[in-house]
């Protein structure tokens, strides 16, 4: 075998972690938080296995920052993320998206599918139809819901749309964060 076709072993390690949302899955690797699932370990888990090279093993420090910190963003006592992302899930117009929505929608913010778009201007979407629609593929893909606040991200009359843990989950987050009523009825 050749240096050429030698795969670089890498490991990750999986956790799950109860929420007052459900279980999120979760997937760490030296890097950063690799994927977050938003009904458990299985979507984490057979997000990270499209990756070459993974294998699982023990990353104590990396899963308790990242278990730590969502203990604190449900608690209320935190509003920002800094574990680290690993990115290698997410790639061109996706993550430019991702990327930006991240570093510009805090806490309790929100914004719609087509600002959003504005934000990125993308020569290959802006202006076009389909920006929003983009925008809405790119979070709808999102590895690392949560970390990545595609919950924050809502159709252009401000209703909620889309979310891969469900429109209750999405409202109870948003909820959380102060950006809707604890109750909507």
């Amino acid at each position: 075998m050749t240096d050429n076709a030698r795969v670089d072993v890498e490991t990750c390690a999986s956790v799950e972690i109860p929420t007052p949302i459900g279980p999120l899955g979760v997937v760490v690797t030296a890097r950063g938080v690799l994927a977050v699932g938003l009904g458990g370990l299985t979507s984490a888990e057979q997000a990270a296995r499209s990756l070459n090279g993974l294998v699982p093993g023990s990353l104590p420090g990396p899963v308790e920052r990242v278990r730590g910190e969502l203990g604190e963003y449900f608690e209320g006592m935190r509003q920002a993320f800094t574990v680290p992302i690993d990115w290698r899930l997410s790639s061109g117009y996706a993550l430019e998206v991702r990327r930006m929505l991240a570093e510009t929608v805090a806490y309790g913010d929100t914004i719609s599918y087509s600002g959003l778009a504005r934000l990125v201007r993308d020569e290959d979407v802006e202006g076009r139809d389909g920006a929003a629609r983009a925008v809405g593929r790119a979070m709808a893909t999102n590895p690392v819901p949560l970390l990545v606040p595609c919950h924050r991200v809502l159709a252009a009359d401000g209703s909620l749309h889309g979310f891969g843990g469900g429109l209750e989950m999405k409202r109870r987050l948003l909820a959380l964060e102060g950006a809707v009523p604890a109750t909507l009825f």
